[in-house]
């Protein structure tokens, strides 16, 4: 059994195991829009203290069959792994029902000091070949601000230059690179525009963030297709019953471009029962994916 066929083949029985809300978490086999939106799983903040094993099994018993690892958590994934470790991770979500989708990194390319912009590109191409080899599909990065002694334009083209450097070195590893819009400034639907409109390489994306900058004039639709294009397999959310986010007209708009990839929760609560909590987002997610594609 190859290992495509033998993760789905894992998944599927665990779905048949917890019944049918893990179910409707699969990838969908339906044309109904909406219905390939998958929910996943950010280590920030709830799965913060989880070493690996406890995060896998936390995931399957809430239903979140993907996990993107936040950087400096108790899974403990960083690029000190040897080889032997890191094929011991690669195996861990292999043999489980959950995806290892990516590694959520905080490398951004913003700064002015050369030394310090060199050093996170140099430190994302080593999480790029530890993504390889855990078996994930993508590293998360970021742009994290517009100094205000540069000119703006200027440090545009260098976070963008930035990232074209390391997508053109991911693609030898089969990666994605998934631009988080984030930071002062830079999470302006305007800018990360302005910044996607000089990427080059074709497997750098746009992780849609849910800020509320999204909200701003001319609005969450229009700001949504001023850079929907870009848009790649991952998305972050915050808790769909916390705040004011039209999480429901955000996944109406998904839904209308036939989205595929993973929506994943990056809580900002602190509950007592995490797993629980988990639960009650998956329920709340397939409700608002089930009135999307009723649309």
């Amino acid at each position: 059994m190859n290992n495509l066929s033998r993760r789905l083949f894992i998944q599927r029985s665990f779905a048949a195991g917890i019944g049918l809300t893990a179910l409707k978490n699969l990838p969908a086999c339906s044309n109904t829009p909406g219905t390939g939106m998958k929910l996943g799983f950010c280590t920030y903040l709830w799965g913060q203290s989880w070493d690996l094993p406890t995060l896998i099994a936390n995931c399957e018993k809430a239903g979140f069959l993907g996990v993107e690892l936040r950087t400096q958590h108790a899974h403990g994934v960083e690029i000190s792994l040897n080889a032997a470790q890191r094929a011991d991770v690669k195996k861990r979500f292999a043999d489980s029902p959950v995806t290892c989708i990516g590694y959520g990194s905080n490398f951004e390319y913003h700064s002015p000091d050369p030394v310090k912009l060199r050093e996170n590109i140099d430190q994302t191409k080593e999480y790029i070949k530890l993504c390889k080899d855990i078996g994930a599909s993508g590293i998360k990065v970021k742009p994290n601000g517009l100094p205000a002694e540069v000119a703006k334009e200027k440090t545009i083209a260098q976070i963008a230059a930035s990232i074209n450097e390391v997508g053109k070195f991911a693609q030898d590893y089969g990666q994605l690179v998934r631009v988080e819009v984030h930071g002062a400034l830079t999470q302006e639907i305007p800018v990360m525009k302005a910044i996607f409109d000089q990427i080059t390489e074709r497997n750098v994306k746009m992780c849609w963030n849910c800020n509320d900058q999204d909200l701003l004039p001319p609005g969450l639709e229009a700001n949504f297709n001023l850079v929907k294009k870009w848009f790649g397999d991952t998305v972050h959310i915050r808790e769909l019953n916390d705040g004011n986010y039209p999480y429901q007209q955000l996944f109406n708009m998904f839904a209308g471009i036939n989205y595929k990839g993973w929506i994943l929760l990056e809580a900002r609560t602190d509950p007592g029962d995490k797993i629980s909590a988990m639960k009650e987002q998956l329920s709340l997610f397939n409700q608002m994916i089930t009135n999307a594609g009723k649309r």
